[in-house]
């Protein structure tokens, strides 16, 4: 059984992928830079976090809505998968610890406000990050 079915099945308990994302998953195992639009509640997010499950290092997702991070982050860890949020809610201690860990490998998937790109400490730490 292919990887990606195994996580499906056994960390978020579906049987099947929706319409649309077996193809986006396989494109980004891939290293293929994707397009994904799909309507609320199509299971976007399910697209990013298998494969970021099954590669090394973090990955980051750019997301506009401090609620939605949240949100996000939790069901995550519920899920037993390690993820973090870099946004405006968070003082700057709480950055600074949350990207030493995710440097220490604490983290599988940060989310990550659009602002916090035009930092330069978080550039610095996307850029020297794996």
């Amino acid at each position: 059984m292919p990887r990606k079915i195994q996580l499906l099945k056994q960390v978020y308990g579906y049987n099947s992928f929706r319409e649309g994302q077996d193809d986006l998953i396989d494109s980004l195992i891939n290293g293929q830079d994707t397009l994904g639009i799909m309507p609320t509640g199509g299971g976007k997010s399910l697209c990013f976090q298998i494969p970021a499950m099954m590669h090394e290092g973090i990955t980051l997702v750019i997301s506009p809505l401090i609620s939605l991070m949240s949100d996000q982050v939790n069901t995550l860890l519920q899920l037993d998968i390690p993820a973090a949020y870099l946004n405006s809610s968070l003082t700057y201690a709480q950055i600074k610890k949350a990207t030493k860990l995710a440097k220490e490998g604490k983290y599988k998937i940060i989310y990550v406000a659009p602002e916090r790109l035009e930092s330069n400490d978080f550039i610095d730490f996307a850029q020297n990050s794996n």
